[in-house]
């Protein structure tokens, strides 16, 4: 009975919480000096315009990583197979339709063009030596939808038409609502900043807080380059479920203190805290799944709160001591 009074007051509070404020944008560089060029290239017109089988062999032989990652080459059991089902897919009729749903959403691309620019103007900021990937996109048929790397960022924008394309994803809405444009560099910058070689971490430490903070520095990574953002289209919560978790945050950390979670190692932890789930039912049916990811974002903004000398972005990105982040962070929700 405890565990499910427990679970219905969280759940109250949760649907009760008040709004929150307007959010504002975070630290903003002094960029006007700094130009970079962008490699931006829109294949999706290409994909469409192949007649041809050779013409498709031409085509990845020139995308060789699209080719064998993007579109999976090695899930294929021959070169003839690959190639054969693909130009069918292309071929098919619908992938005009998808053609024409995709230049809806994105237009000729500017937008996002833009805002890939802004993003990586101030990464330079912030790593003046950073080599600038180039960025292709693309439309697979909803096969893939994003591929980050140090050299290539691959967009499927077929993945990120929203509720409104012809062509639904085959997943949960709690996952599918974060499929539309606005979430395209923003999750691009999330996955650049989860990289080793820019976010460093302990492979030793394998407990739930290491990688609460490990995904924490990623979100305070991204949103740096991307500082008007809101939070929430960051993390992929609804209107409601940002405002249950800011307003109920001592709820969550009670929860955790209590459950012993920070220092487990266990999988089954990490599952229910961190891995994608519609709820954290363990703490309340209206609470979102992920909570320990937004929790060590919360610690981390924290951290650099207190200690500004230490938390400039890259010496930040650097630090691999969860224990000595979270003490110096001094975070206690109210």
């Amino acid at each position: 009975m405890k565990k499910l009074s427990l679970s219905f007051v969280v759940a109250i509070v949760f649907l009760a919480a008040c709004k929150s404020p307007k959010e504002e944008c975070a630290f903003q560089p002094e960029t006007s000096n700094i130009k970079i060029e962008l490699s931006f290239t829109s294949l999706a017109d290409s994909i469409v315009a192949i007649k041809t089988k050779q013409e498709l062999v031409d085509f990845f032989a020139r995308h060789t990583t699209m080719r064998d990652v993007f579109f999976n080459r090695v899930g294929y059991p021959s070169d003839s197979v690959f190639i054969n089902e693909l130009y069918q897919r292309f071929s098919n009729p619908s992938f005009d339709t998808l053609l024409m749903d995709t230049k809806k959403v994105f237009g000729d691309e500017s937008a996002l063009n833009k805002e890939f620019s802004d993003a990586f103007t101030n990464l330079r900021f912030y790593y003046p030596a950073f080599k600038l990937p180039r960025i292709e996109t693309v439309i697979t048929g909803l096969e893939s939808d994003l591929f980050v790397s140090d050299t290539l960022i691959i967009v499927g924008l077929d993945h990120f038409l929203g509720k409104n394309s012809n062509y639904k994803l085959n997943m949960y809405e709690y996952m599918a609502r974060r499929y539309t444009k606005e979430f395209v560099v923003p999750s691009a910058m999330l996955l650049l900043g989860i990289d080793s070689r820019i976010n460093i971490i302990n492979p030793n430490d394998r407990t739930v807080l290491a990688d609460m903070i490990a995904y924490g520095k990623a979100y305070y990574f991204a949103k740096h380059l991307l500082p008007c953002v809101p939070d929430s289209v960051f993390i992929g919560y609804t209107s409601t479920e940002m405002d249950g978790a800011r307003e109920n945050q001592d709820v969550i950390w009670k929860h955790l203190i209590d459950r012993e979670v920070f220092f487990s190692t266990s999988k089954l932890m990490k599952q229910k805290y961190l891995d994608e789930r519609p709820t954290t039912i363990e703490i309340g049916d209206q609470c979102p799944g992920r909570v320990g990811v937004w929790i060590g974002w919360q610690i981390v903004n924290k951290f650099a709160k207190q200690n500004p000398s230490a938390s400039t972005l890259p010496k930040l990105m650097k630090m691999n001591d969860p224990q000595l982040m979270l003490k110096n962070s001094k975070f206690r929700p109210d």
